[in-house]
């Protein structure tokens, strides 16, 4: 609570939690994303292109990136480098550990709901 008012008169203005849904979720840009990540600029571009990273455009039409957007060009370069795939096989491969994480996400959600004991 803060006290309002010109000095006679003292108020309280009663500040409430914010919603995070009205706060804009931080954005970087695309210099910022390839400075963070050690990749070029065009290289990001060329992901995006493939589905490889998310990204949106601003108002201007530039790209912007979510903070987790270098963590996710790192795993794209990880699968790169540690398996010889080519980027259309990445997507793939993308696809499917997301498909594994959901499903894994299911089984742990069901398995703490039920008596029955877990298989790991």
């Amino acid at each position: 609570m803060l006290p309002v008012g010109d000095g006679g008169a003292r108020g309280v203005l009663h500040l409430g939690a914010v919603d995070p849904a009205l706060v804009p979720a931080p954005r970087l840009s695309l210099d910022a994303v390839a400075r963070r990540s050690g990749l070029h600029p065009d290289l990001v571009r060329r992901f995006v292109a493939l589905g490889l990273v998310d990204a949106e455009r601003d108002a201007m039409g530039h790209l912007v990136f979510d903070p987790g957007a270098p963590a996710a060009l790192a795993r794209v370069q990880r699968l790169r480098s540690g398996l010889c795939l080519n980027y259309a096989s990445i997507g793939l491969v993308l696809d499917l550990l997301d498909r594994i994480s959901l499903l894994e996400t299911a089984l742990h959600g069901r398995s703490t709901r039920s008596d029955t004991a877990s298989w790991t």
